[in-house]
């Protein structure tokens, strides 16, 4: 059956009312203000602090400084006619050591940034964690450590009951992949470990902590609050149709997708994941009610794409590893239990990220989703494109290359949602250009171009491109077309 016996596409690629038109971001990317109100360091502020982990010494200890300019920023995107906003709080700023009471001028800050978009007719989207952990807890073992998932659980817990009245949608974790096998297998995100067992362990706690923070949220919340996690599920392809390269494209499916599909949507561990990290580990970690409390009712999963990945098995003397499918890289593969693994990378335009432009991953993950679990609503929650963008002599921005990547890929969640994929919004990473992680200020993937030595914002063509999107819910024809 085609997409258009299933659900006509309109010509003019108009989308459902009431689709949501979000931007996304992140705390320490952007908050800044690393020490004030009681704010204690997080693994990332030791992580850039550390020589040799981030680009050129970068810092976040400033970022955007948005601690001290959200109202600003809220009014930008209430011109820019967005109808959601996607924002993390910092743990440490919250509950400083990661343990204990909260510090109600961490809690007061995300209160006046909630009632901010509130007042101006946008939507909060709360996500609890992306990869801030308090370094008291890294400490103490970090994420490798079961009790790590039940501070998160306490944490979920004080940011529900302060925040439940006001925000109605949340998410527990972004990407925990990224915390678990960047974190702690490659070393290239905060806290810079390289232990292969450890991200594992990391992994499952994650799961772990999830399931709790959904349990003390649903204690703390209304019952029309909606909760979710934001998965950068993979969208793994064999290099040929080689039985050796669709073994090697399952086993990244397994450790970068049913990792966690399997413990939160399935209630169950897949078992060739277990098979292929058997020399590893033999996930005597795994508690026995583990999986199910990970395995909790969700009114949505987030997915966050980028590029596809592809892979191939490591002809007999090729090491395997290399990139990691985008989301980070390095000299230790993040990928455990895959060593035999090698990634490639497509031919065809690439962002400054290097990573590949390709929407049709995009639509093959969402129809994926779709058809392994048809009654769970969807969300894109970061989707978007790093590219070498400068300020014209004339002060306007002109990033004609985001515009078409945010536009073939658009036009690709459009296609799902007429196959019948349940797609209720679209969360375009990021709003401003901000510190993106190893890279520091080297990468913008911001929609508001951020002039990091005033501090300006400036809307690039793109946001305009984007806000009229937003008003009409119709994607336009590219410029030239």
């Amino acid at each position: 059956m085609t997409a258009s016996e299933t659900r006509p596409l309109t010509a003019t690629r108009q989308f459902p009312p009431g689709f949501l038109w979000g931007a996304a971001t992140a705390a320490y990317q952007i908050e800044g203000a690393a020490a004030e109100d009681g704010r204690t360091p997080s693994i990332w502020d030791t992580f850039s602090h550390t020589p040799g982990k981030v680009f050129a010494g970068h810092t976040g200890d400033v970022a955007v400084d948005h601690y001290h300019r959200f109202r600003d920023d809220v009014r930008l995107m209430k011109e820019l006619g967005l109808s959601a906003y996607r924002f993390s709080v910092s743990w440490s700023r919250v509950q400083p050591t990661g343990r204990g009471p909260a510090v109600q001028k961490g809690l007061d800050f995300y209160r006046a940034l909630v009632d901010e978009l509130l007042g101006a007719g946008i939507r909060p989207v709360l996500t609890l964690y992306h990869w801030d952990l308090p370094q008291e807890l890294e400490d103490a073992g970090g994420w490798p450590e079961r009790s790590t998932a039940e501070r998160f659980g306490e944490y979920a817990a004080i940011v529900g009951g302060a925040l439940g009245d006001r925000v109605e949608r949340w998410t527990t974790l972004n990407e925990p992949w990224c915390s678990a096998f960047l974190g702690y297998a490659s070393g290239n995100h905060a806290p810079g470990r390289t232990d292969p067992v450890a991200a594992l362990r990391a992994a499952h706690h994650l799961n772990l902590g999830h399931g709790l923070a959904v349990q003390a949220l649903r204690a703390a919340l209304p019952p029309r609050a909606e909760v979710g996690v934001s998965l950068n599920l993979h969208q793994v392809r064999p290099l040929t149709d080689a039985p050796e390269d669709l073994e090697a494209a399952r086993r990244i499916d397994a450790v970068g997708n049913r990792v966690w599909l399997g413990p939160m949507l399935d209630g169950a561990y897949p078992e060739d994941l277990a098979a292929d990290t058997a020399r590893l580990t033999d996930w005597s970690f795994v508690q026995p009610a583990d999986t199910a409390t990970a395995h909790q009712p969700l009114d949505y999963v987030g997915i966050n794409y980028y590029t596809p990945t592809v892979v191939s098995a490591a002809a007999r003397g090729e090491s395997g590893g290399g990139s990691d499918g985008g989301h980070g890289g390095g000299d230790f593969s993040p990928w455990a239990g895959a060593e035999d693994v090698v990634f490639h990378q497509p031919p065809g335009e690439r962002t400054a990220m290097g990573w590949s432009v390709d929407a049709s991953g995009l639509y093959d993950l969402l129809t994926r989703m779709a058809r392994d679990y048809p009654e769970l609503p969807l969300l894109i929650t970061e989707n978007g494109a790093a590219f070498d963008d400068e300020v014209a002599p004339d002060g306007t921005v002109h990033d004609p290359e985001r515009i078409a990547y945010l536009h073939s890929h658009l036009d690709a969640v459009h296609r799902a949602v007429g196959s019948g994929v349940d797609v209720r919004g679209y969360f375009l990473w990021s709003l401003l250009d901000n510190f993106e992680w190893a890279y520091g200020y080297a990468k913008r993937f911001g929609a508001v171009h951020v002039d990091y030595d005033t501090l300006a914002r400036t809307p690039k063509a793109s946001a305009r491109w984007y806000a009229d999107l937003a008003r009409t819910g119709v994607l336009p024809e590219l410029p030239g077309a």
